[in-house]
């Protein structure tokens, strides 16, 4: 007779502070409305985001949409702060958490412009990677982008997630134009390799 297969225990993903060298990832509150709205308002930043934030008022509906999202178990967002300054300059999250299949999402990401093209992106990458392979025991990260995005594509190349394919007809933006997605993934098996590529970008 054989046994029965062996009970694998869900992700326990929780609110969580997660420390770099050059920035540091605080669990999103209402608090941080402000600070955000006051170098996020800019319209490059959200030229590839279906939903764009270009007011106060949509800083603060953007918030509340990200927080209602982790009360569900939905998302874990997060405010990405300057180590230097101690500045909110951004906002990421884990999202589309699969807590019984061990996988989940990274995204949702801006960082204002003065930030763009530093360490920050990489290390903020860094931290929400490590933590859900070594911390949360995730099996599978995914990463989207617009298919228009050749940069952002670029990068997540380089973080040396695969990409796996297009999702057409996938969204339709505020503008109406109907955004095909490109989806890329990290394998716990790559885990390290991908680690390894990372800290040598970042000079650990």
């Amino acid at each position: 007779m054989q046994n029965p297969p062996m009970a694998i225990e869900e992700m326990h993903v929780a609110p969580v502070t997660l420390e770099g060298r050059y920035v540091r990832l605080e669990p999103l509150a209402q608090g941080h409305v402000e600070a955000l709205a006051a170098v996020g308002l800019d319209a490059d930043l959200w030229r590839w985001i279906p939903v764009p934030v270009r007011t106060p008022e949509e800083m603060a509906a953007y918030v509340e949409t990200a927080l209602r999202e982790q009360a569900s178990g939905m998302a874990l967002p997060f405010v990405q702060v300057d180590k230097t300054t101690g500045r909110a300059i951004g906002s990421t999250r884990y999202g589309n958490i699969e807590r019984a299949h061990h996988r989940l999402e990274i995204g949702w990401t801006w960082v204002a412009r003065d930030w763009q093209r530093t360490a920050v992106n990489t290390e903020a990458k860094y931290l929400l990677l490590r933590h859900a392979f070594e911390t949360l025991g995730c099996m599978r990260v995914e990463l989207k982008t617009d298919s228009l995005n050749e940069r952002s594509r670029a990068a997540i190349e380089r973080i040396g997630a695969r990409e796996e394919g297009i999702f057409r007809n996938h969204m339709i933006t505020e503008s109406g134009r109907i955004r095909h997605s490109v989806y890329f993934s990290i394998v716990d098996a790559e885990w390290p390799r991908v680690k390894s590529r990372l800290e040598a970008r970042l000079g650990f």
